[in-house]
């Protein structure tokens, strides 16, 4: 035993005692701080002869590693009984039975596009995708509706401040007739040359965009619009095709439809379509759902089309018009709230 020991049995007594962490940095103070007990032993040392330094500066070097290491062990038992309190605050019982993992369903817009999709696609028509932000020829004027024209305020859309490589003005399409376009320009061109083309029959389903908001328009909207091109396509197929389809999408086989002269001006003659269910709740009223009419002879020709030749059919429906009559739901907005109550009734 040597004069450090009961320095040592104070150091620890006093770390033992100190119940937080300010009382034990405190403690250390009192024996490792600048004016601590285990410093006091370090000065001493400048008055001892060289031997007596050696000899004396090793016991207090082993005192002071045996406090600090008592320092550390009492620092480490209060970290972890602080640990265990704060496990114990927030413990979760494990006996109580998980949560169960919801499962999600296909938006009710997506179900009536693939719907959609489905029914036209037994009728041999292919489904054509294409660019949401689309040039000012392919949304217009392809679709004879030039420049200035005031039937362009029909569809009032968004225009982006910027243009193509060809210098035409971009705009969020404000119709999928683009689409239509499109389609038929690479067909043309696929048959070039050719003594015999095939009909060309596609559907165009995707979102366009309009200035308009209210409960049944929004800024953003579905739409899916039909085109049927050949030599001897006539108003008759026009009926045919969409008297199949609502009558199939509504699984209503007594549902009526009714054609009323109207005014686009990518087709000619051109028509709205009205329908009417024989029961339910909107049994015996007439709602409009699509419009229609035969193609533009300009729309032919901007199609790579000789129009002395080839006829066809066109129609624009709003998918989420469909959905609404189809699911009786009386707010479009509803579909774009992102409320899961209203949306898992869909599921």
């Amino acid at each position: 035993m040597n004069d450090l020991d009961p320095l040592l049995q104070d150091a620890r007594a006093a770390f033992a005692q100190a119940a937080t962490p300010a009382e034990l940095e405190d403690a250390k103070a009192r024996f490792l701080g600048k004016s601590g007990r285990i410093t006091e032993q370090l000065k001493a040392l400048a008055a001892l002869s060289p031997e007596e330094k050696k000899a004396r500066g090793a016991l207090i070097n082993s005192a002071k590693q045996q406090v600090e290491a008592a320092l550390n062990a009492r620092r480490e038992g209060l970290a972890n009984a602080e640990l265990e309190l704060q496990l114990k605050a927030e413990a979760l019982d494990v006996s109580l039975p998980g949560r169960a993992r919801g499962t999600g369903g296909l938006h009710p817009i997506t179900r009536a596009m693939e719907r959609i999709e489905a029914i036209f696609g037994s009728m041999g028509f292919d489904v054509a995708d294409g660019p949401e932000i689309e040039t000012d020829w392919y949304s217009f004027t392809s679709l004879n509706n030039p420049e200035n024209h005031p039937a362009r305020s029909m569809q009032d859309t968004f225009y982006v401040d910027m243009k193509d490589a060809e210098g035409r003005w971009l705009n969020l399409r404000p119709h999928t007739s683009p689409m239509q376009i499109r389609y038929a320009q690479a067909h043309a061109k696929k048959y070039a040359g050719a003594a015999t083309m095939p009909d060309i029959r596609v559907i165009a389903p995707g979102r366009t965009y309009r200035v308009d908001s209210d409960a049944t328009h929004s800024p953003m909207f579905h739409q899916v619009e039909g085109l049927w091109v050949g030599e001897n396509i006539s108003f008759k197929d026009l009926k045919a095709v969409y008297l199949n389809f609502i009558r199939s999408f509504f699984e209503a086989d007594d549902l009526q439809i009714r054609f009323r002269p109207s005014y686009f001006p990518f087709t000619e003659p051109s028509a709205e379509i009205d329908m009417m269910f024989a029961s339910g709740p909107l049994r015996g009223r007439w709602l409009e759902v699509s419009g229609s009419g035969q193609v533009h002879p300009q729309v032919i020709r901007n199609m790579g089309l000789d129009p002395e030749r080839y006829i066809g059919f066109a129609f624009g429906s709003g998918i989420d018009r469909l959905a609404m009559l189809r699911y009786g739901v009386g707010d479009l907005r509803q579909f774009f709230d992102g409320d899961l109550r209203f949306l898992a009734q869909f599921k």
